[in-house]
This record gives C-alpha cells, sequence and structure tokens, in this order.
C-alpha cells in the first residue's frame, strides 16, 4: 500500500506459493534462481537449498515436491488434508535434520562456484542453511561475495545493500 515493491521468493516450505498469493499480497513471485543488479554488482538470489548438493535424500525429495503433477495433485486436496501432510512431512524432516551430520546439511562448495559461474555473477545471496555469513570467495580468479541470510525463528533478519556495501539488519520484536 506504501508503494514499494514486494517480490517473493519461495523456499522449501512454501513452493506452492503461487500467482494467487502474489496478487493477494500485492507482490512478484520470484523465479528459484533470480539475477538482480544491486548497487551495480550483478547478484545471484536464490534459495539456496538446491546447493546443498551432499544431502542425498533432500535433493530427493525437492526433486519430488517440484514436480508440477505432484503440485496439481496436491493441491486438488482438501485444505485439512494438505495441511496435514505439511505437518507430516515437517515432522520428518525434523527427524531426518537431527539424524544427518552437519557437514551435509551446509552448501557444497562446488555447487556454490558452479552457481557462480552458470549465471555468471559476483555475489549469490540465499538462505535455507540459516548459517548467517559473510563469504568472499575466488572462483575462476575472480573475487565473488556469498551472503547467507539467517532464519526468522527468534527475530526478522534482512540485508540492505547499497553503493556503501552490505548492512545486515535485525527485526526486534
Amino acid at each position: 500500500d506504501a508503494g514499494i515493491p514486494l517480490f517473493i521468493a519461495r523456499g522449501n516450505r512454501d513452493f506452492l506459493l503461487g500467482d494467487d498469493f502474489a496478487r493477494a499480497a500485492g507482490g512478484t513471485l520470484l523465479d528459484e534462481q533470480t539475477i538482480v543488479d544491486l548497487a551495480g554488482i550483478s547478484t545471484l538470489l536464490t534459495h539456496g537449498d538446491e546447493l546443498c548438493t551432499d544431502d542425498i535424500a533432500y535433493q530427493r525429495y525437492r526433486a519430488w515436491s517440484r514436480d508440477p503433477r505432484r503440485q496439481r495433485q496436491l493441491l486438488r486436496l482438501p485444505y485439512p488434508v494438505r495441511r496435514w501432510i505439511a505437518g507430516w512431512l515437517r515432522r520428518g524432516s525434523r527427524a531426518a535434520t537431527a539424524r544427518k551430520p552437519g557437514s551435509i546439511l551446509d552448501v557444497n562448495a562446488t555447487a556454490v562456484e558452479q552457481a557462480f559461474r552458470t549465471r555468471n555473477v559476483a555475489r549469490m545471496i540465499h538462505g535455507h542453511t540459516h548459517r548467517p555469513a559473510h563469504h568472499a570467495i575466488v572462483v575462476d580468479g575472480m573475487l565473488r561475495e556469498r551472503v547467507v541470510l539467517a532464519d526468522w525463528d527468534d527475530r526478522g533478519h534482512y540485508v540492505a545493500i547499497d553503493a556503501a556495501g552490505i548492512h545486515v539488519h535485525q527485526i526486534d520484536g
């Protein structure tokens, strides 16, 4: 309502959000990987789960859940049934994550490098791993940066980017 554009990135729990939701929210859905210019730097915005390639079981689930045919089938189910399925999947995910070694729950360095190469960007911003950090890495002789966003369990978190750099902000309350 204030005239500020809203862009919506979907993740591993809200990947079914569609155009109806975007219209109702007054926003625009982003593609799974979106390239934008932020302060003159070509930047890849992505959820980040596709970079966790060492977690084979999750990648299998990710491919299964992103299948448009399966999504249509799920969306045809009554809301209470969909809600039950979501809860069941979330409980299973928590249990599976608790059993996995921490090393496979983070991004794979080769997948990160490949994303930089494929998208030809100097910066990447993602979440999913919820290990907030600002990484500087060299890929093909070029210095690149990767910004990892925190989760929103305890407080909101976002980054603002301008010509002066990247500024991390937390929303309390």
